[in-house]
């Protein structure tokens, strides 16, 4: 039934009019249509500053990281982000996913020290209020575990989105660009790669190509507004924009300056993917074109025949979207979405389609494409071009089937 305006606000006019034993009627009538009054209006709320960190509605209690799979100790496990539930491109600070080698560790920042060393003119000791004496920049990037949706290699079953794509976040990360840093204790000609090590009980290293560092890598001390949370790498870590995870090193406390990469076996294998045609793809730092369609999905999906909007998100490591193309019948036919704004380079982008929905079982994927030319492969493509040999980086289109009941399930098994 309509509700037009002019009742809407006559109605209201009527109930402020009848006092408080109005605001305790039942319900308030508007045009025929019955609205209850909630309990909420009949109380009071609770005081400010409680609790003095806030806190989301207790509604909302499902809305939290999961792990996706129990490795072999508590400290070496994962947590995924629940994209299902989120919008817009920011993943808040409580809900950024986890990947950690040993655990959490407990860093006061006043005791926190960087070290810049190698191959410079001036090696130095930075505390964390040197590097906040420096001009600070804020940006928008997503973080991306280059095992995300690895699962789906060999069809996991997963019908999660939580779970297929989970390894992957967006925040607004303040600290200081890396190049600054850099240019106060001067880089040798020689200097072509940086060693990053972390604090934590690991002692995570990884190789950052020089170029990068000097590019758009940053020291990264706040996200989203407030200082890093412990579990993403408090007081201090690198940023690499559009780099996989693993090399935006947590807990950073060390920068070893050289003429080459340091490399550990399994970073090799990690950074080395044997193609199909037996040639090898080398130094595979950069996460490759992706979207997943995140609405509908397991936990909420159409409920009845009518008017909704398909919704997902969609990345790339090399710089930004230019164009996500949704289909709903499993890629037989695809129409081009509309994109959200802002589109940012190495950032979520948020895509909407309308769609109206009869009750039919229909298969919905998503395509997206950057400004760099590269477009995101079919499964099928991008295992004739790989294999399935790879552990990392798989970026195919994901379907998901859709049922006559509403269902959602992988489209892949």
């Amino acid at each position: 039934m309509s509700v037009s305006r002019r009742r809407i606000l006559t109605s209201g006019a009527v109930l402020a009019a009848g006092g408080l034993s109005a605001m305790r009627s039942s319900a308030v009538h508007a045009g025929g249509a019955a609205l209850e009054i909630p309990d909420s209006m009949h109380e009071q709320g609770s005081p400010v500053l409680s609790p003095a960190y806030g806190l989301p509605s207790k509604f909302e209690k499902n809305v939290v990281r999961r792990i996706r799979e129990q490795r072999v100790t508590d400290t070496e496990s994962f947590t995924v982000t629940p994209l299902q539930n989120l919008h817009g491109i920011i993943t808040p600070n409580g809900l950024h996913f986890e990947r950690h080698h040993a655990g959490v560790p407990e860093i006061s920042p006043d005791q926190h020290r960087l070290l810049i060393h190698g191959l410079v003119d001036r090696p130095l000791i930075f505390t964390m209020d040197d590097i906040m004496r420096f001009p600070a920049v804020s940006r928008v990037h997503f973080l991306e575990c280059s095992g995300n949706s690895s699962t789906e290699w060999k069809k996991s079953g997963y019908h999660s989105v939580q779970k297929t794509h989970g390894l992957l976040s967006c925040c607004e990360w303040t600290g200081v660009p890396l190049s600054s840093v850099l240019g106060e204790v001067g880089l040798k000609p020689e200097g072509k790669w940086i060693l990053a090590e972390g604090a934590d009980g690991a002692g995570m290293t990884r190789s950052i190509p020089m170029e990068k560092a000097l590019d758009d890598a940053m020291l990264a001390y706040a996200q989203n507004g407030e200082m890093l949370r412990p579990e993403q790498g408090y007081p201090l870590r690198l940023l690499v924009p559009g780099f996989e995870g693993n090399m935006n090193v947590k807990w950073l406390r060390r920068l070893k300056v050289g003429d080459q990469p340091w490399y550990t076996r399994e970073e090799t294998s990690r950074y080395t993917n044997l193609l199909a045609n037996g040639k090898a793809y080398k130094f595979a730092f950069a996460m490759d074109v992706k979207s997943v369609v995140t609405f509908p999905n397991a936990d909420r999906s159409f409920k009845a025949p009518g008017f909704y909007e398909i919704s997902g998100i969609a990345w790339s490591g090399r710089g930004h979207i230019t164009r996500v193309d949704v289909s709903v019948d499993g890629g037989k036919s695809w129409q081009r979405a509309s994109l959200q704004n802002p589109v940012l380079d190495k950032c979520l982008t948020r895509f909407r389609l309308p769609f109206n929905w009869q009750g039919q079982p229909v298969e919905i994927q998503s395509k997206a494409y950057d400004n760099q030319g590269w477009m995101q492969p079919s499964r099928s493509n991008l295992i004739a071009t790989r294999g399935t040999n790879p552990r990392y980086h798989f970026n195919a289109i994901q379907g998901w089937i859709v049922a006559a009941d509403g269902r959602v399930t992988n489209a892949s098994i």
